[in-house]
């Protein structure tokens, strides 16, 4: 899936990085307000550290506004706050996807940075990607995902697809809307079906191609949902990128992976 005329180099590409300062969903670890407000500004500073000039939208789905602290930290940035009120029945009913679906529709609506740009890279926000510009000049225009599959490091084994990692990803608009955009609504926890599932579903299901990232996005900071920080050791770097090396190259998944 290639849209040429949309790429754009990575420092043009709006980051959007989904909040919920208010932890709607009583499931994760994470409730502290004040910290997941401090988590949120770290991922930002740890963002503009990778690219000074990368514009940032952030997007909170529980009422606040981060505009005036981004202000006063970070005040030569290119940062854009968004701030509306999720639906907090439906996210306790459906978890944290939903209501990070629902942060991700509010906002390709409303960013002037995303409609400016139209695309954008989502995530979560209180992480970052180290090896962004690495993962943004492989996106081809339209879509890049990245796949976690089972079993590629098994002797003799069939490497499948377990499902598409959510927390960071990058998209044009149109491909967003056209495939992703109600993915949420699909998010079913008594079947253990969340939007890492949905997300795989309409993969396979909408016949798409050439998306995913033929490199493993090394992503850092605290997960919400785990409330720790995630560990990125070499070992633990080198061991994905073989992963994918090895699927990549299995006649099975060879046409889903952009070319590197």
């Amino acid at each position: 899936m290639q849209d040429v005329s949309l790429k754009l180099p990575p420092h043009e590409i709006p980051v959007l990085l989904t909040s919920s300062v208010v932890a709607h969903d009583n499931r994760v670890r994470l409730k502290d307000t004040n910290e997941r407000i401090r988590l949120a500004m770290e991922s930002v500073a740890e963002w503009l550290k990778i690219e000074a000039r990368q514009p940032l939208v952030l997007c909170d789905g529980s009422s606040f506004d981060f505009t005036d602290r981004v202000r006063v930290a970070f005040p030569q940035a290119r940062i854009e706050c968004l701030t509306f009120e999720n639906p907090q029945e439906l996210v306790r009913q459906h978890g944290r996807g939903y209501g990070e679906g629902e942060i991700v529709r509010y906002a390709i609506n409303h960013s002037s940075f995303i409609a400016g740009a139209d695309c954008f890279a989502k995530c979560s926000s209180k992480l970052w990607v180290q090896n962004f510009p690495e993962c943004a000049r492989a996106w081809q225009g339209g879509l890049l995902l990245h796949g976690v599959f089972l079993d590629a490091l098994t002797p003799w084994g069939q490497p499948t697809l377990s499902y598409i990692d959510t927390r960071f990803y990058i998209s044009s608009r149109t491909v967003y809307r056209q495939y992703f955009e109600e993915a949420h609504l699909r998010i079913n926890k008594s079947k253990q079906y969340g939007l890492e599932n949905a997300f795989k579903s309409i993969f396979l299901e909408s016949g798409l191609r050439q998306a995913f990232s033929p490199l493993a996005p090394v992503i850092c900071g605290v997960g919400g949902a785990i409330g720790q920080h995630y560990k990125n050791s070499l070992k633990r770097r080198l061991k994905e990128d073989l992963r994918l090396w090895l699927v990549r190259h299995q006649p099975r998944w060879r046409d889903y992976f952009i070319e590197a």
